[in-house]
């Protein structure tokens, strides 16, 4: 019976092990409350979509919900306003080939909608000169939710 009770405790060890082993390689897994269902996902709206123009003033990294992981964030200033701009989840972001820095001059289509009393854009695309970074389709499902979403 010990000899159960060691094999089952070994198994579980390594089953536990393999599991946080996977989670360090690859980080960019899972959607981490970024998916379309979660209460940020439904607040894309297509029929609020518009595009601005305008200077990156600044890059951060925010925490929309509670539970959420982090994602990234763009302060853009316009001819009119200086607005947020929500890109996505870190994990995504950082995979892209396309990198926004301060300073830039950009392009973004995306949700207005508001956001913690503020309005804000949900970033569905962002042109960076003959770059394009491609966040969400034009329903709003974001790249990073997967092929099962696709229509």
């Amino acid at each position: 019976m010990k000899g159960i009770v060691a094999i089952a405790g070994l198994v579980a060890a390594i089953l536990a092990f393999s599991h946080d082993a996977d989670a360090q390689c690859c980080p960019w897994r899972g959607s981490g409350g970024w998916g379309p269902g979660g209460g940020y996902g439904r607040m894309y709206d297509p029929k609020t979509v518009e595009t601005i123009k305008g200077e990156v003033m600044s890059i951060d990294q925010i925490t929309p919900h509670k539970g959420m992981g982090y994602g990234v964030h763009l302060r853009v200033k316009t001819a009119t306003e200086t607005i947020d701009v929500h890109l996505g989840p870190g994990w995504y972001i950082e995979h892209q080939d396309t990198k926004i820095e301060p300073k830039d001059e950009i392009e973004v289509k995306g949700s207005r909608v508001t956001f913690d009393g503020k309005p804000v854009v949900i970033a569905a695309e962002v042109h960076k000169g003959n770059e394009t970074l491609v966040l969400r389709d034009a329903n709003g499902i974001p790249m990073w939710a997967g092929w099962r979403h696709r229509p």
